[in-house]
């Protein structure tokens, strides 16, 4: 049995060709604040998607209200509230005036459509300390230089002293109190940032690839993002009267965008109303559109309620979209009927009809989302209940043509764009990592050093990351030092599933949270990692994790290839199969997996994933070929790796003993067994005496000699294969070459198994450096040693 999500509002008549959707109100203030409320009626000619069957009436309207019966249609709370606020003014401006620390239930509601979040610190006991986050507006994540240092300025003088860049491209700043709200929001305004809309019940910020390409369709892409992102900005004025004063600070709006907001050709707008595509409600629910490029999935572009591509032809000149709409992430646990969802083909449009076929598609679910229950208020719930065929063909009304359909694109993929590279246009960017995308200490203090210093302009990524831009050519290395003194670091340097993974804010401040993410995600990450080890993967191996402390999804959680949702205190829901290039939505595994019991379920998947696997086969499409049964079957019959007594060439070592030493230095230096190595090859390299490894530095016990201070370190030299009276000569470049060879091929390497191999190399090595009669006969007795031990079972 399906059940409907359509709006609520909606009569659904006997004759399924006839859609009525009723009028609603379209109310402003008056001068003696009585609430004016006016019904509009537009009627015009539908038609099925197979073009066949009587004609039908829609009834086109601006919010829902109640169809032709005596009963009135329930609304939830927050519609109340936008009704009667005299487009998002009232109480809003007399709470702000109080003495409290914080503002009541309709104010909290309608401060989210200026950006801001009342919180409270949920570590602290006793009376709540109520403080405000505010989310900026940037579409395409472009940060002017003058905003940047402003937003650093007001993090440390109203702020908790850090900046957060979220997954929508903006900038989160928590912890200003009430009383400084109005000089935070002024100075961000005046600086030519924006907040308003950055949170509420209207269009979001809008994505598109952060990467500042001087190419056509980047540039073409990110332009389109800018405009629909000023079509679809409130035009009321409430945000300027509550902030600035009422003085609207605004850059002038190209004249198409200004064209397309006007048009109402298709029963599109409210022609008196202060807000001529919102209306008094403004939409059912939050509204996320992503805008990108072939290949360029760095935007979660299937998340988002409208997901736009540009299409161009074989010159490199775009030529229209390909547009995907229902995406989205939110969810309510231990309830099905909500659900996080793709975005599906809607079709293709030429580019200068771009702005129009997104407004039909807001306006279509302006009228007919879901308005008594929020939880199905998101355009996915509409599209799910209808079905993509009916929205299509009420889209195409609010829209005037008939959609193209979608253009052949190749396959997506995940670009960080971190790291160097060219813009081309002769300067070069720089993608740095943020852990998690919050930006404090050193790190927030290096950046700002760097922007100030060469004026940089900066971008936010939807990975939570930041990008330098236009940098010369000269400035690149002393830029590298000071970043990476700052911790700041290549991605050569950062582990691999850093990289990747995401996590919401959660605890201390977020009011939803019902678990960690942020402050647990650095220590789940780390046991991941050993894990990774434990079971033989390879250092640059990787999966992407991501981590919410709620179901609501900010982090995207449901695209992970493994995806911790908090279901409870210390407490997570498993979800699997999410896939790199964020194209495959990922399917509930476990409930109520506690923090510490994640590796009773981790481990055994990233076994099976190690020995089942096919070629290069992602671990979250492995998940998604075994299918659930099989996995909980692997987890559930699970009592750890398997031992076979097999042989296995030690290679390095002559005996177990000596292999086992190896493992057992690393842990009492507190390092990896890739790190001792590195050392080990380092001194022996430098040595050069008679070939013998000069263990030194590897002990820390005081006054001990790591020579002859336990069996460990006496054994490993002389049990070595390494024949002593072999000689090398190995010339300064030619040591720096092995060097760095050796380090790339061991930084692969993390589990004693590994090292094992990777020490290998350091023969093969020695042989293309040296002459081969030098290094022959120390090759042959080397490769000879071999050892029954115990070793990991290969299926």
């Amino acid at each position: 049995m399906t059940t409907s999500f359509g709006g609520t509002n909606t009569a659904i008549p006997k004759d399924p060709n006839l859609l009525r959707v009723p009028t609603s109100f379209n109310g402003f203030k008056s001068a003696s604040n009585s609430l004016l409320l006016s019904k509009r009626l537009h009627v015009f000619r539908s038609f099925s998607a197979s073009n066949a069957g009587p004609t039908s009436i829609i009834r086109a309207v601006s919010t829902p209200v109640k169809p032709d019966t005596s009963v009135e249609p329930k609304r939830s709370k927050v519609e109340i509230f936008k009704e009667h606020s005299n487009f998002i003014r009232y109480p809003l401006n007399e709470e702000l005036l109080t003495e409290a620390s914080n503002i009541n239930e309709a104010a909290t509601q309608l401060i989210k459509f200026h950006g801001s979040y009342q919180q409270y610190n949920r570590d602290e006991r006793g009376p709540k300390s109520y403080s405000f986050m505010l989310r900026t507006k940037n579409p395409c994540g472009k940060v002017s230089n003058k905003l940047y240092l402003v937003m650093d300025d007001l993090a440390d003088q109203f702020g908790i002293g850090t900046l957060r860049l979220t997954t929508r491209q903006t900038f989160q700043l928590h912890g200003v109190l009430k009383k400084d709200l109005k000089t935070v929001m002024s100075s961000i305004i005046r600086s030519m940032g924006s907040t308003l809309g950055a949170c509420g019940d209207l269009n979001r910020n809008v994505l598109a690839p952060a990467a500042p390409f001087a190419r056509k369709d980047y540039l073409f892409a990110q332009k389109t993002a800018e405009d629909i992102a000023t079509l679809l900005t409130p035009q009321s004025g409430f945000y300027y009267d509550m902030w600035v004063d009422g003085e609207k600070i605004m850059s002038a709006e190209p004249p198409e965008v200004v064209k397309a907001r006007d048009d109402n050709s298709h029963s599109t707008n409210f022609p008196d109303s202060p807000e001529p595509i919102y209306g008094t409600q403004f939409l059912p629910r939050k509204f996320k559109i992503a805008v990108t490029v072939p290949t360029d999935n760095s935007v979660d572009l299937f998340t988002n309620d409208i997901g736009v591509v540009v299409v161009s032809n074989a010159d490199g000149e775009p030529q229209g979209f390909n547009i995907y709409v229902g995406g989205g992430m939110g969810r309510t646990h231990r309830l099905e009927s909500t659900f996080a969802r793709l975005a599906e083909p809607l079709g293709y449009v030429p580019k200068d009809d771009i702005l129009y076929a997104v407004k039909a598609i807001v306006v279509t679910q302006r009228e007919n989302g879901r308005r008594d229950d929020r939880k199905y208020s998101r355009m996915k719930y509409l599209i799910s209940s209808w079905g993509i065929e009916k929205f299509r063909t009420v889209v195409e009304q609010y829209y005037g043509k008939k959609f193209e359909p979608c253009q052949d694109l190749p396959e997506w993929d995940f670009k960080s764009y971190l790291g160097w590279h060219e813009q081309g246009d002769g300067g070069l960017f720089c993608g740095l990592h943020v852990d998690n995308g919050r930006l404090k200490g050193a790190m927030k203090t290096t950046l700002r050093e760097i922007i100030e210093k060469y004026n940089l302009n900066v971008r936010i990524t939807p990975n939570q990351n930041i990008i330098l831009c236009d940098i010369r050519q000269a400035w690149k290395r002393p830029i590298t030092t000071a970043l990476a003194q700052g911790g700041l670091l290549q991605p050569r340097y950062v582990d691999p599933l850093n990289l990747t993974a995401m996590a919401c804010p959660a605890f201390p401040l977020c009011p939803l949270a019902i678990t960690e993410a942020e402050r647990g995600i650095p220590n789940i990450l780390k046991r991941v990692r050993a894990l990774f080890e434990k079971v033989g993967l390879k250092y640059n191996e990787s999966i992407v994790i991501r981590i919410t402390g709620c179901p609501n999804g900010c982090a995207r959680p449901y695209m992970a290839e493994l995806g911790l949702v908090g279901d409870g205190p210390n407490s997570y829901q498993i979800w699997l199969g999410g896939n790199p290039n964020q194209t495959s939505l990922a399917k509930q595994f476990k409930d109520k997996v506690k923090l510490h019991d994640l590796e009773k379920v981790l481990e055994p998947l990233l076994y099976y994933w190690k020995r089942k696997r096919l070629s290069k086969e992602s671990f979250g499409d492995f998940a998604i070929r075994l299918g659930t049964e099989k996995l909980h079957e692997m987890v559930d019959k699970w009592e750890g790796i398997p031992l076979t007594a097999s042989r296995y060439n030690l290679k390095l070592f002559a005996d177990k003993a000596t292999y086992e030493a190896m493992d057992a230095l690393a842990r009492l230096e507190d390092k990896s067994a890739h790190q001792l190595a590195m050392e080990v090859i380092r001194n022996y390299v430098a040595s050069q005496q008679n070939g013998k490894f000069l263990i030194l530095n590897l002990s820390k016990k005081k006054g001990e000699n790591p020579e002859t201070s336990s069996p460990e370190f006496r054994s490993f030299p002389s049990t070595c294969s390494i024949a002593p009276q072999q000689k090398t000569s190995l010339s300064v470049n030619s040591a720096s070459n092995f060097i760095s060879n050796l380090e790339r091929k061991i930084l692969e390497s993390v589990s004693v198994n590994h090292v094992a191999e990777a020490l290998t190399d350091f023969y093969q090595i020695l042989l293309e450096i040296q002459a081969e009669e030098e290094c022959a006969s120390l090759l042959e007795g080397f490769t000879k040693d071999s050892v029954k031990v115990p070793k990991q079972q290969d299926n």
